[in-house]
């Protein structure tokens, strides 16, 4: 029981600290986009699919919760229409299809592959990319401005690849976090039977 609590517990720190860190990442870069500096770029920054795909490697499905987390903050931040919510929230919603393919692909093996961690972290963008779409066409938003979505966004996808190039480096981060606490214990215990 006391196991299971502190995994919960961990869990729990975690998913907060990854959160904490998307609202203040886009939180910082969407006001850097409204800056005199930036306002007329076509294109913009996030790192929600980056930040959603570590998060589904560590805890599977719990990752929506950041997915629908960016799209909040990305609306609050611009304001505007209450229609937007949906449109990003939701729309961001449609990533969770890569925790099934993860599952069944291995996670070790996405994790440990040449290509295959970037190309589930492709997969998350371009589901928030086709989530937002479907969800703009079904509020009625002509098809020339959907088209955009993916196009202003591609910057975003870059990021993404970078960052989890870099984190797949760093012990346990782009991990699932079930493997990695077996994987800390099953060694402190190596570690130990071996001092003895």
């Amino acid at each position: 029981m006391e196991k299971k609590r502190s995994a919960a517990a961990y869990r729990g720190i975690d998913l907060f600290l990854f959160a904490l860190m998307l609202v203040l990442f886009e939180t910082l870069i969407i006001r850097a986009a409204g800056s005199s500096m930036f306002y007329d770029q076509a294109f913009t920054v996030s790192l929600a699919a980056a930040i959603t795909a570590i998060v589904y490697m560590r805890w599977n499905a719990w990752g929506g919760i950041h997915a629908a987390l960016a799209g909040l903050i990305y609306c609050a931040a611009l304001g505007g229409e209450i229609t937007r919510y949906p449109v990003y929230m939701i729309g961001n919603l449609f990533s969770l299809l890569v925790v099934p393919l993860t599952d069944r692909i291995g996670k070790e093996r996405v994790r440990n592959g040449k290509r295959m961690y970037l190309v589930c972290g492709a997969a998350v963008w371009a589901l928030m990319q086709a989530g937002r779409m479907t969800m703009s066409l079904l509020f009625g938003a002509p098809v020339a401005e959907v088209i955009r979505f993916p196009l202003t966004d591609s910057l975003s996808l870059v990021f993404t690849l970078v960052i989890l190039w870099i984190v797949k480096r760093l012990d346990g981060v782009y991990e699932d976090q079930n493997h990695y606490l077996e994987r800390v214990h099953r060694e402190e215990r190596t570690k130990g039977e071996d001092s003895e």
